[in-house]
C-alpha cells in the first residue's frame, strides 16, 4: 500500500467552489436527512483522490443508491476515518489547536449525538467553515450552537 499526501488546498478550493451551490455529479441529500456529510465527503475526496470500495464499511460514492453509509452519515464518516487502515483517507481526533484547513468538524448534542460535519476553510485565528444543508462559506465555528465538538484531522490517504 502506498501513502498519499492529503491535498488540503484542493479540499478547501472544492469547499469554496461548492459551499453555496451543488455539484451536479452528486445527489443532494438535503431533503432526506441533510447534505452536510455528503458535502464533507466530496471535499475530502477532492483532497484524497481515492475512495475505499469495501462494501458497507468502506467510503465511496457512485450514485445516491450506490454508496456507503460513511459517505453521507455523520457517525459513519467518523467511524470510517478514525479506524481506516486500508485504502482511502484516514484521520484522527485532535484538539482545536491542531486543526488545519481541509479538516472536518463534527457538532453534537449533550448526549453525544453528532449531527453536522462542516469543513474547515481557514483559521484566522478563529476557525471558519463551509457546510451544506444550512449552506455556509467561511462561517465562524463559534456562530454555531452545539454542546460538543470533535475535530477530525485528515492525516493522509492510502492507495494500492
Amino acid at each position: 500500500m502506498r501513502e498519499l499526501t492529503y491535498n488540503r488546498t484542493a479540499a478547501v478550493d472544492y469547499a469554496r467552489k461548492w459551499a453555496l451551490d451543488r455539484n451536479p455529479a452528486f445527489y443532494n441529500f438535503e431533503e432526506i436527512g441533510g447534505d452536510c456529510t455528503n458535502f464533507a465527503s466530496q471535499c475530502i475526496f477532492a483532497g484524497a483522490v481515492v475512495m475505499n470500495y469495501t462494501p458497507i464499511i468502506g467510503w465511496y460514492y457512485n450514485s445516491s443508491y450506490d454508496r456507503t453509509p460513511s459517505w453521507s452519515g455523520v457517525e459513519y464518516l467518523y467511524n470510517f476515518l478514525t479506524t481506516n487502515k486500508g485504502v482511502g483517507p484516514y484521520a484522527r481526533m485532535v484538539s482545536a489547536t491542531e486543526v488545519q484547513p481541509g479538516d472536518i468538524v463534527q457538532l453534537g448534542t449533550m448526549t453525544s449525538d453528532f449531527y453536522h460535519s462542516p469543513v474547515i476553510t481557514a483559521i484566522t485565528p478563529i476557525i471558519l467553515v463551509a457546510a451544506h444543508t444550512y449552506d455556509a462559506l467561511d462561517r465562524p465555528l463559534t456562530s454555531y450552537i452545539f454542546d460538543q465538538v470533535r475535530f477530525l484531522h485528515i492525516e493522509g490517504a492510502r492507495t494500492w
